[in-house]
């Protein structure tokens, strides 16, 4: 059974190129299908599992308080587990094949107001030092480029090119893109080399952004910075990397940029995934027809 799952978690690693977050993420969802398979039917093997098994399981969830949206991300990871078995001929047919996923709520991402990103970027005053000058390359980066907060964690001094303007990301499944920088936070970035440059101590050589101790950056860290910042000027109750990013594509929209040029941004793999930003710019539109339209007399 372990040699099983070291497979599939090589399977998810090296031919799906999952990141190692996510592959962690699956492997947890099996566990704990493991852990109540054994509680429940005194079996942990869920190689020969039926659906009446699985459905216990969700329902034994759904009795926790474990939210819709949750279920069915443990669901999928089950489902590309036996996707996986099937593909390795050690099941015939998967016990999920049938399985419809539970209905959940779509959450609303709220970006932040271009009144808001001007707040924290021109009125709040960044201590004149490498911690000031970081965070605030970190919240224009965020802003101007919509890269994810482990594309920017990521992010290598190789990949700063400051003749073309542009910055090199490593995005979900490997996959690279360029994406152009403006100049303003090109010159945020030279000026945050140049503090950088006389940091005591680097350990981290090759990644672009760094803690004070010369060690590259964490999630948590990230998080905090943009939820610190943006809690001076906003009273939205998410703050955090992924509206950030939100941000970027729904202003981008909002003043005519084309979906299609936006996907490109983002390292979206299908238009689909774009289209989730796109309420944001309906809104806009709405305001703009109702503003503008004859027959409109409120």
């Amino acid at each position: 059974m372990m040699n099983t799952i070291n497979s599939f978690q090589d399977y998810l690693l090296l031919e799906k190129k999952y990141s190692l977050h996510t592959v962690t993420a699956y492997l947890n969802d099996i566990g704990f299908f493991q852990s109540f398979l054994s509680s429940q039917y005194d079996d942990n093997n869920v190689i020969n599992v039926n659906y009446n098994q699985i459905r216990s399981w969700i329902v034994s969830l759904s009795d926790d308080g474990i939210s819709n949206a949750s279920i069915n991300r443990k669901i999928a990871s089950l489902k590309s587990f036996y996707k996986f078995l099937l593909k390795t001929k050690q099941i015939e047919t998967s016990p999920l094949l049938k399985h419809k996923a539970l209905k959940a709520p779509k959450k609303l991402q709220i970006p932040f107001s271009e009144k808001e990103l001007d707040l924290v970027l021109n009125q709040i005053n960044y201590t004149d030092d490498f911690d000031g000058i970081r965070d605030k390359l970190i919240v224009d980066l965020f802003y101007t480029t919509g890269i994810r907060r482990t594309e920017l964690i990521h992010l290598k001094i190789q990949n700063i090119d400051l003749f073309n303007n542009t910055i090199k990301v490593l995005g979900k499944r490997n996959k690279e893109r360029i994406i152009p920088i403006l100049p303003i936070v090109a010159d945020q970035i030279k000026l945050y080399l140049i503090e950088r440059s006389q940091l005591q101590s680097i350990k981290d050589l090759d990644y672009f952004f760094l803690l004070l101790k010369g060690v590259k950056l964490n999630d948590s860290f990230v998080y905090r910075i943009i939820n610190y910042y943006f809690s001076n000027v906003s009273e939205k109750v998410k703050k955090s990397p992924h509206i950030l990013r939100h941000t970027f594509a729904t202003h981008l929209l909002n003043n005519g940029a084309d979906i299609n040029s936006v996907k490109e941004l983002l390292g979206h793999s299908s238009l689909a995934s774009t289209q989730v930003y796109t309420h944001s710019s309906l809104a806009e539109l709405k305001k703009v027809y109702g503003n503008a339209h004859p027959r409109n007399t409120k």
